[in-house]
């Protein structure tokens, strides 16, 4: 089982169709798709800069926006079945489906680790990654991606967010970043003609 995050960046990008449309024709019974927030949560960042409240709503708000993303997906491709749980996710993928995650249920009612900015939808992926023992974590982005820098320096950097190495060090799984036109790439990992370079 691979879970596939989908960059919010992709939301209003004419290349996200066609990725969905992979993980769904290609990806049945092996994908669980994440998708970030993308505008929505740059809205909760607006609106908390200008406020100043606390993280702990800004993280129930961005949760929010994750799953508004979700549903933009699932309205693009009804192809992807919904999971509002994680227990959800297994039988989904017995069916053949490919899962698509409505991560509601990441909502806090106290701060915890996760519930800063540093945490984003690429940790809660990993976190996801981890909860259901997937084989591979793909991230597709919209921004370059030098293959030569380690999770590490992509977190310095601001490609994946700061908390994302250190959360990995125990993952059992390769983590790849792909380019949001690196479809042919995606497409031929799931149908096993390319392999992953674990970083």
């Amino acid at each position: 089982m691979w879970v596939v995050k989908i960059g919010g960046s992709l939301c209003s990008d004419p290349v996200l169709p066609l990725w969905l449309d992979l993980l769904t024709q290609i990806g049945g019974g092996r994908v669980t798709v994440v998708c970030g927030g993308g505008t929505f949560a740059d809205e909760v960042r607006r609106v908390q800069s200008h406020w100043q409240f606390n993280d702990l709503a800004a993280h129930n708000m961005a949760v929010l926006a994750m799953a508004q993303t979700a549903y933009q997906l699932h309205a693009l491709n009804p192809g992807l079945q919904l999971a509002t749980r994680k227990t959800d996710i297994p039988d989904l993928l017995r069916q053949g489906k490919t899962a698509l995650w409505l991560p509601l249920e990441l909502r806090r009612d106290h701060p915890d680790e996760r519930t800063g900015w540093d945490a984003t939808s690429d940790t809660i992926a990993l976190d996801l990654a981890k909860h259901l023992n997937a084989e591979q974590l793909v991230l597709v982005k919209s921004c370059a991606i030098d293959p030569r820098m380690t999770l590490a320096e992509l977190g310095d950097t601001g490609v994946l967010d700061q908390q994302f190495a250190k959360q990995s060090d125990d993952a059992a799984f390769p983590i790849t970043l792909l380019h949001k036109n690196q479809l042919s790439t995606m497409r031929a990992l799931l149908l096993g003609e390319a392999t992953f370079t674990p970083r």
